[in-house]
Protein backbone atom coordinates (compact mmCIF):
# COMPACT_ATOMS: atom_id res chain seq x y z
CA UNK A 1 0.00 0.00 0.00
CA UNK A 2 1.04 3.83 -0.79
CA UNK A 3 0.31 6.71 0.68
CA UNK A 4 1.40 10.50 -0.32
CA UNK A 5 2.09 11.55 3.16
CA UNK A 6 6.03 10.45 3.95
CA UNK A 7 6.86 9.01 7.05
CA UNK A 8 8.88 11.87 8.63
CA UNK A 9 8.24 14.27 11.18
CA UNK A 10 8.50 17.49 10.25
CA UNK A 11 7.70 19.56 13.64
CA UNK A 12 6.08 19.22 16.49
CA UNK A 13 4.50 21.78 18.69
CA UNK A 14 4.50 21.97 22.52
CA UNK A 15 1.60 24.13 24.13
CA UNK A 16 2.76 26.92 26.62
CA UNK A 17 0.89 29.69 28.70
CA UNK A 18 3.48 31.84 29.14
CA UNK A 19 5.31 32.16 26.19
CA UNK A 20 9.07 34.21 27.85
CA UNK A 21 8.97 32.17 30.91
CA UNK A 22 8.65 28.73 28.67
CA UNK A 23 11.35 30.17 26.50
CA UNK A 24 13.65 30.54 29.26
CA UNK A 25 12.86 27.27 30.78
CA UNK A 26 13.60 25.07 27.24
CA UNK A 27 16.68 27.54 26.79
CA UNK A 28 18.10 26.06 30.29
CA UNK A 29 17.56 22.83 29.43
CA UNK A 30 18.75 22.41 25.86
CA UNK A 31 21.39 25.09 25.96
CA UNK A 32 20.47 27.73 23.63
CA UNK A 33 20.29 31.29 23.64
CA UNK A 34 16.48 32.31 24.17
CA UNK A 35 14.85 34.66 21.42
CA UNK A 36 12.24 36.07 20.53
CA UNK A 37 9.03 34.06 19.37
CA UNK A 38 7.44 34.89 16.43
CA UNK A 39 3.68 35.21 15.03
CA UNK A 40 2.58 37.98 17.54
CA UNK A 41 4.55 36.00 20.60
CA UNK A 42 2.72 33.02 20.03
CA UNK A 43 5.29 30.86 18.31
CA UNK A 44 8.99 30.30 19.47
CA UNK A 45 11.27 27.96 17.38
CA UNK A 46 13.56 26.22 19.37
CA UNK A 47 17.35 25.64 17.90
CA UNK A 48 17.25 21.74 16.64
CA UNK A 49 19.81 19.66 15.25
CA UNK A 50 18.78 17.27 12.52
CA UNK A 51 15.58 17.68 10.42
CA UNK A 52 12.98 17.45 12.92
CA UNK A 53 11.67 21.21 14.33
CA UNK A 54 10.46 21.73 17.86
CA UNK A 55 7.95 24.69 18.35
CA UNK A 56 6.89 26.26 21.95
CA UNK A 57 2.98 27.10 20.82
CA UNK A 58 0.91 30.12 23.25
CA UNK A 59 -1.78 29.84 20.48
CA UNK A 60 -4.16 27.44 23.19
CA UNK A 61 -3.17 28.12 26.35
CA UNK A 62 -6.55 25.96 27.65
CA UNK A 63 -4.62 22.57 25.89
CA UNK A 64 -4.89 19.68 28.34
CA UNK A 65 -1.14 18.82 28.97
CA UNK A 66 -1.92 15.40 30.69
CA UNK A 67 -0.82 12.03 29.45
CA UNK A 68 2.45 10.56 28.15
CA UNK A 69 5.58 12.04 26.36
CA UNK A 70 4.45 12.74 22.90
CA UNK A 71 7.96 12.52 21.80
CA UNK A 72 11.72 12.20 23.48
CA UNK A 73 14.70 13.68 23.22
CA UNK A 74 18.34 11.85 23.03
CA UNK A 75 20.90 11.94 25.18
CA UNK A 76 24.56 9.84 25.41
CA UNK A 77 24.93 10.35 29.19
CA UNK A 78 21.73 9.53 31.04
CA UNK A 79 23.85 10.14 34.42
CA UNK A 80 25.01 13.98 33.13
CA UNK A 81 21.38 14.07 32.32
CA UNK A 82 19.43 13.57 35.54
CA UNK A 83 22.29 15.54 37.42
CA UNK A 84 21.16 18.56 34.79
CA UNK A 85 17.39 18.08 35.16
CA UNK A 86 17.86 18.06 38.94
CA UNK A 87 20.27 21.10 38.64
CA UNK A 88 17.62 23.28 37.18
CA UNK A 89 14.63 21.75 39.82
CA UNK A 90 13.01 20.07 36.75
CA UNK A 91 9.93 17.32 37.77
CA UNK A 92 11.42 14.75 37.47
CA UNK A 93 8.33 11.52 37.31
CA UNK A 94 10.41 8.31 36.58
CA UNK A 95 13.41 6.83 38.05
CA UNK A 96 15.68 5.96 34.90
CA UNK A 97 14.11 2.63 33.33
CA UNK A 98 16.26 0.28 31.21
CA UNK A 99 14.02 -1.00 28.43
CA UNK A 100 16.72 -3.48 27.19
CA UNK A 101 17.70 -1.11 24.12
CA UNK A 102 17.49 2.43 25.60
CA UNK A 103 17.62 3.80 29.09
CA UNK A 104 14.88 6.62 29.87
CA UNK A 105 13.68 9.15 32.17
CA UNK A 106 10.54 11.27 32.13
CA UNK A 107 9.84 14.70 33.37
CA UNK A 108 7.75 17.65 33.05
CA UNK A 109 7.84 21.27 31.64
CA UNK A 110 6.18 24.18 33.85
CA UNK A 111 2.86 23.24 32.04
CA UNK A 112 3.11 20.15 33.07
CA UNK A 113 3.67 18.49 29.54
CA UNK A 114 5.54 15.10 29.78
CA UNK A 115 8.81 15.31 28.23
CA UNK A 116 11.39 12.13 27.74
CA UNK A 117 14.80 11.98 27.84
CA UNK A 118 15.97 8.63 26.23
CA UNK A 119 20.06 7.16 25.86
CA UNK A 120 20.91 3.97 23.56
CA UNK A 121 21.88 0.82 25.66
Amino acid sequence: MSSPIQRRVGQVFVPVRDMAAAIRWYAALLGFEPGAASHGGTIYDVPTDGETRLSLDANRPDVETSGPPRFFLWTDDMVATVAHLRRLDVTITSEVEDIGSVLFVQFEDPDGNALMVCQRA
